[in-house]
């Protein structure tokens, strides 16, 4: 078995009963890192390879996610079959909370500037995020550990943050770090309004009764 399929059967069930109670599914997964935030490609042609939300499960037709996460974040996505509840979700400026590694120790000066606001590229040009809040972690969280592909360094010193988002541009958490001096290294979402990561390793997925 594909080691990403691990943990269809135990959803297996709860799919059969679900259809019969609703027209509806819905799931939480680990997303991890190196694999799309989407179920296939979008071009016929593609330089390299890469990888889809399609290999960790074969998911019932009209699957969309809720959002997205670039290609070298993890954690917490969330997928559906109500095409309206993703767009009301998207829309109403949920919470979204995230672990950041970032490199070098962060100080009170930089925290400040992220949770007020701070300047990044969107779109060719210049956008003022909206406050947020931001919290300086007490050493490295409980996460499973890093990708290899991350190639996180261990010669220099690095910290962690919480930060909390109610929009969601592309790329925003690791441009926000980068202008404040402290670029992220590893990036976990681990929270969507009140769903959160939890026990969950990488490439795990949960079905869900509710996304609200």
């Amino acid at each position: 078995m594909n080691v990403y399929k691990m943990f269809s059967n135990k959803i297996k069930g709860y799919l059969g009963c679900r259809m019969i109670k609703s027209r509806h599914l819905h799931f939480m997964l680990y997303k991890p890192v190196g694999m799309l935030s989407q179920l296939h490609s979008n071009s016929p042609r593609q330089t390299r390879k890469k990888r889809f939300l399609s290999e960790l499960y074969d998911f019932p037709k009209g699957i969309m996610p809720v959002g997205r996460l670039d290609e070298k974040s993890e954690g917490l996505l969330l997928l559906t079959t109500d095409g309206k509840l993703s767009d009301t979700i998207n829309q109403s400026g949920i919470e979204k909370e995230y672990y950041a590694q970032l490199d070098g120790e962060i100080t009170n000066d930089a925290i400040e500037h992220l949770q007020n606001g701070i300047e990044i590229g969107f779109e060719g040009k210049r956008y003022t995020t909206k406050p947020c809040a931001v919290q300086n972690l007490d050493g490295a969280p409980a996460l499973p550990e890093p990708d290899p592909i991350l190639r996180i360094g261990r010669h220099r010193p690095t910290s962690w943050i919480s930060i909390t988002l109610t929009e969601g541009k592309f790329r925003q958490v690791r441009k926000m770090t980068a202008a404040s001096g402290f670029p992220t290294l590893r990036l976990v979402r681990i929270r969507i309004g009140s769903i959160t990561l939890e026990d969950m390793v990488s490439a795990e997925i949960r079905p869900l009764r509710s996304l609200l």
